[in-house]
Parts: structure tokens; sequence; C-alpha cells
């Protein structure tokens, strides 16, 4: 490397740094509601930083930044119109009682006996109802380290079972926003990056399942009566009947049929929606004359637009139960919406300005093998976490510094989407400065270092991933045009 390039190179990692120090201020001075705009502005500003160095010192002109903004909004654009979706979808399976009922029916399974297993796995089926890990473990999670404390676990342990049975869920979830993130950000659909997720992510969970079972197996007896004002509470406040999970069972066939992801989470909305009035009228009703008075027919039809658009409460006598059923809507997804665009804004000032491709020299030594690559990957992903301090810049920056890596040695998107959520999305809580870790620790009231060494689905998801690419299984690798030729 002569020294016009060793120049280039080091020019390359002066956006970067800038970020992480903005978002180490940020995170410090906002924690967890970091995302709520700072992370936006920062992102923002060192793109800025980015186009100033470029175009001063190396002459980049501006339409070779315009003409990759034209290109990488063009790729969000599907992906932006999914996160609104998953808003509607998300209020609406809420309200009819649909997401209510996998919570009431879940939680009946738990057993003293098997406390720790079970509580993996309600937090797991939690998640992935709601695709919100932090709602997972900010409601129900609460919950289960009560009861947890009340049959004699210690409470690192307890959190361990949470988290790691709730990033199970918020991984495969197709309400997950940093499922999408993952999926669109590489050109994946959606439920084809799910589908591929599932090889690395079952084996994963159903080992930490033997291991909460193990650890669990000699402990008995307690008191549930937590979990019983949570079943309480769906039951006074919403009708639970097991008609309403005709809604997931429809929405299962769609996938299984390959409808693309868009119309699927559409039609799940309105049928969500059009189970909202069969099944809960009156909760419709109370959401609609909040916003205007007028007949039942206006009412219940401005309830179904503010449970699509709008956050709503529900009263259920419970103060956790109300939090647990609470929505966003799509006005609650703007926050990851705008995070997504500034993203992007500072992810093409990267890649028109050439710098992304001096950063990804340092990891092209380590790229000519599958393994190594998907090595690489993981690392760069964990690496983000503690760098930028937040899972979907991490999820970001990887996806920007290997997309083109993964497509010059011909492997699919999916591997990158895969071995970025296996890393970005599950390790981000175990780190205390990330806006994840900051979060459980705080909710839980549990110091990071404290929870970490047992959240054992967040450890081996990442060795999975690479474990998985060394054997081969389910990768394809085509042909390059240098090895064509």
């Amino acid at each position: 490397m002569d020294r016009k390039d060793a120049f280039r190179f080091g020019i390359s990692f002066i956006p970067i740094v800038a970020l992480m120090v903005m978002i180490a201020f940020i995170i410090a001075e906002y924690g967890s509601d970091s995302i709520n705009g700072g992370s936006q502005v920062a992102l923002l500003i060192s793109a800025g930083l980015c186009i100033w160095l470029s175009t001063w010192l190396f002459k980049t002109p501006w339409k070779t930044f315009e003409t990759q903004f034209m290109e990488n909004i063009s790729d969000l654009a599907m992906s932006l119109m999914i996160l609104l979706m998953i808003g509607a979808l998300s209020g609406a399976w809420t309200v009819s009682g649909i997401v209510p009922s996998f919570i009431y029916y879940g939680v009946k399974i738990i057993s003293p006996k098997f406390f720790l297993i079970t509580a993996c796995i309600i937090s797991a089926i939690v998640s992935v109802a709601t695709g919100s890990s932090w709602t997972t473990i900010a409601t129900i999670g609460v919950a289960l380290l009560g009861i947890g404390k009340a049959e004699g676990f210690s409470d690192p342990l307890i959190a361990g079972a949470i988290i790691s049975g709730a990033y199970f869920g918020d991984k495969i979830s197709p309400l997950s926003d940093t499922t999408v993130l993952a999926s669109s950000f590489n050109k994946v659909p959606l439920f084809s990056h799910i589908k591929y997720l599932m090889i690395t992510t079952v084996p994963s969970f159903m080992i930490t399942l033997v291991i909460f079972l193990v650890l669990g197996l000699s402990k008995d007896g307690g008191d549930s009566s937590l979990i019983q004002v949570y079943s309480d509470g769906m039951k006074n406040a919403f009708h639970i009947t097991p008609w309403l999970m005709l809604v997931p069972v429809l929405t299962g066939v769609m996938i299984a049929r390959r409808m693309p992801a868009v119309v699927v989470l559409a039609l799940s909305a309105l049928a969500g929606a059009v189970f909202a009035l069969i099944f809960q009228p009156d909760i419709v009703h109370q959401i609609g004359s909040s916003v205007a008075d007028g007949s039942t027919r206006k009412v219940q039809v401005l309830g179904i637009l503010e449970t699509f658009y709008n956050s709503t409460s529900i009263e259920t006598g419970s103060p956790e139960v109300n939090e647990l059923v609470a929505t966003r809507g799509m006005r609650g997804m703007l926050n990851t919406f705008y995070l997504i665009i500034c993203s992007m804004c500072f992810g093409s000032c990267m890649k028109a300005s050439g710098m992304l491709d001096q950063m990804a020299r340092l990891i092209l030594p380590f790229t000519k093998r599958r393994s190594s690559l998907v090595a690489s990957t993981v690392g760069t992903g964990i690496m983000m976490n503690g760098i930028v301090s937040d899972q979907y810049l991490s999820i970001i920056m990887t996806s920007s510094i290997f997309k083109d890596i993964y497509e010059k040695e011909g492997f699919e998107g999916r591997l990158l989407s895969r071995s970025i959520e296996d890393s970005s999305t599950i390790t981000s809580p175990l780190v205390p400065w990330n806006t994840c870790g900051m979060t459980q620790s705080t909710i839980l009231g549990i110091a990071t270092f404290a929870y970490a060494p047992f959240c054992f689905f967040n450890y081996i998801s990442p060795m999975m991933s690479i474990l998985i690419a060394a054997t081969g299984y389910r990768i394809i690798r085509h042909r390059t045009s240098h090895e064509n030729s």
C-alpha cells in the first residue's frame, strides 16, 4: 500500500469514528430512547462529514452520491411499506384478541418443576406474536422474573431464560423490525429470510431448551400467582376463544403458498380487523369513541383506523397487562422508519465515496473460504454492536460492508442476512453499553454482565451460524465471473 492509498484508507475511518463518538454521547444521555431521534441525527451528521471529506479530498462529484441515494431508496421502498404493514398488523392482532389469546394459552402451560424451560418457551411465544423482544421482556418477562424468584432461582439465571426466548422470537417473527431490516437491506424476501434462519435458529434454540431443562429439573414448587394475574387480565378484557387462532393459521397458509410479504401482512391485518369487530366490538367502540362521537358504525370504523395507525391502550385492570396489550400501530414504526432512511443516507455516502470499499480491504483476506467469510461477518456484527452500540446500526453497517463481498464471491444474499441476524440481532443484549443491553438491564434490574453468562441462545446462535457454514448445508455458491474466465 503506497502513501496515497494509506492516506485514503485512514480517512475512510473518520466518519465511522465520528459516528461512534456521537452514538456514545447520545446513549449516555438518552439511554434506550436514543432511537427516538438522537441516532438519526448522528447518522446524518456522519453522512455529511463523509460527503465533505470525499468532495474536498478526493473530488467525488455530488452526482455520484445522488445516484447512490436513488438506488438505495428504491431498494428500501418495499421494506418501508412492510414496516408500516407490520405496525397495522400488530395493532389489529392485539385489539382483536389474537395476541392476548396467544399469551393467555401460552402462560397456561407454566409448570413449577419445569420453570426455566417454560419461561423460555413462553417468552418465545410472546415474542413471536408481538415481534418485539423489548415488549416481551418488559411485560411477561417481569412477571416470570417474580415467579422465578418465588421458586428459588437466581435472578441472572431467570433473566437468561427470558432473554433467550425473547430473542428467539424476535429473530424469526415477521413482525420484528430487525428481521425486516436485515432481510430488506440485503434484498432478501422476508419469508425466504425467515425460512433460511430456521436452519441455524431452531437447533440453537433446542440446545438452549435442553440446557434450561437440565438446570431446572432440581427445582419444583413455588407461587404462580403472577401468571394468574396475566391470565385473569386477558380473560377480563378480551373475549378469548380458539376461533381467534384462525387468523394466524390463515397467515401460515399464505406464507406457505409464498405470497408476497406485503400482501400477507396486509390481508392478515384486515383479517385481524374483521375479527376485532366480531369478537371485541366493545374494545373497538372504546377506541373509536376516544376520537369522535357519532353512530355506532362510524365509531367502529374510526376504532379500526386508530388500531391500524395510532397507539392504543386497553384497560384490563392490571398495569402490567395494560402495558402488554398496548399497541403502537403504524405511528409506532416511524422512529424505525426514520432510522432506516438516515442509515440508508449514511450507507449511501460511505458506498459512493469508496470508503466502504477501503474498510472491506481489511476483511478481504478472510473471505476466500465459505466458513471464514461467515465467521468474519459474524465477528463484524458482534464488533459493531460494541462500536456503534445499537443493533439497528450494527445490522446496517455490517450489511453495507459485506454486501458486495458476498455478491463478488457468488454467495446468496440470504446467507449474509442470516449471518447478520445470528450476530448483530442476537448479541446486542450482551453488550452493557448497547441500547438493548441497557434496556434489558434496566427493565429487569439485573446488571448485563450478571445475566449475560446465562443467555445461552445468544451465544449458541453465532457459533451455530459458523458451524453450519463450515458444513456447507443449504449454502449455494454461484460461479463468479473471474472463476468462469
